[in-house]
């Protein structure tokens, strides 16, 4: 337990907001590679404060490996890795946790049984009393955990039931809740709606768009670019692990997007010999021309 009477919420977001409106984290050519294997080569990525930065690609795109280098889980083995303009090299999740970078993973690492106050605060409890009779302060982490949800538009009737009776867009909620009461600047969100409906995946993106508007930069890693168009500003697209399409809301169309996603290039080179097979249906597939542009550079001060 940690030693924490009044919480963290808001101290941490004003004394590590930087001044000059720049990108909170930067990728500048960074790649990872294990032993003779190549992950991730050469990867440019921006995230802005209030800003949803969108990174799509298939499995084996290079996703889970961005992931792990900017929560400090790997250290990149080429290019650079800035926070607030300045380059790190993140030795643990701890470290990027200090400069304020949070992870949502698919498994959200609850404990299913606990009631979702106790989640709220796992790991750092608030306690009050002297020192060495120190005890849990349960009322003063029910109070906060249910203001906090309440801000974030999340309203639970009872803090006691387990969180794993939650649905999956509840329990996804309320992790963000608790990155941004713990002051979170960045959200890494790995693939929040890829094993919910319909309804619990729009609740989810609900609350992405309010990670946003409380001023956070908001990493949202997917394959469904359905999802990502409904929230992101910024799109980025990975195949095998390069970048195959850097480009803001503004500059790509959901169709366009997702046929990068879906591996249009490749269809699309492959057009003429698909036209061959019977029963397959060539006409809506794009030409290779529009699917193999230069990636786009983010204008400066934009993700």
């Amino acid at each position: 337990m940690t030693d924490n009477a009044n919480g963290t919420h808001g101290a941490i977001l004003q004394d590590k907001a930087p001044n000059d409106g720049g990108a909170i984290v930067e990728l500048r050519g960074t790649g990872k590679s294990y032993g003779n294997v190549r992950a991730l080569h050469g990867v440019d990525l921006k995230v802005f404060p209030s800003h949803v930065t969108c990174v799509l690609g298939d499995n084996g795109a290079g996703k889970s490996t961005l992931i792990k280098i900017i929560s400090g889980l790997h250290q990149h083995t080429e290019g650079d890795l800035l926070v607030d303009g300045d380059p790190v090299r993140f030795s643990s999740p701890r470290d990027a946790l200090d400069k304020g970078i949070a992870t949502v993973y698919q498994d959200l690492a609850t404990v299913p049984l606990m009631p979702v106050w106790r989640n709220f605060f796992l790991g750092s409890e608030m306690t009050k009393g002297p020192w060495p009779v120190r005890r849990l302060d349960i009322a003063k982490m029910k109070e906060t955990a249910d203001r906090e949800l309440r801000n974030m538009g999340i309203i639970l009737d009872d803090l006691e039931r387990p969180i794993g009776t939650l649905s999956g867009g509840q329990r996804q909620c309320v992790a963000i809740a608790r990155a941004v009461y713990f002051g979170a600047r960045v959200l890494i969100l790995d693939e929040p709606t890829a094993a919910l409906g319909v309804k619990q995946s729009g609740v989810v993106l609900k609350y992405v768009a309010a990670a946003r508007d409380r001023g956070l930069g908001v990493i949202f890693i997917t394959h469904n670019p359905h999802h990502a168009y409904m929230v992101g500003d910024h799109f980025s697209v990975l195949r095998l692990g390069t970048l195959e399409l850097s480009a803001d809301r503004s500059e790509v169309g959901l169709e366009e997007l997702t046929n990068h996603m879906a591996g249009g290039a490749e269809l699309a080179a492959l057009k003429h010999e698909l036209a061959q097979v019977r029963g397959v249906d060539t006409e809506e597939l794009p030409e290779e021309d529009d699917l193999t542009a230069p990636v786009a550079t983010a204008p400066e001060g934009k993700s």
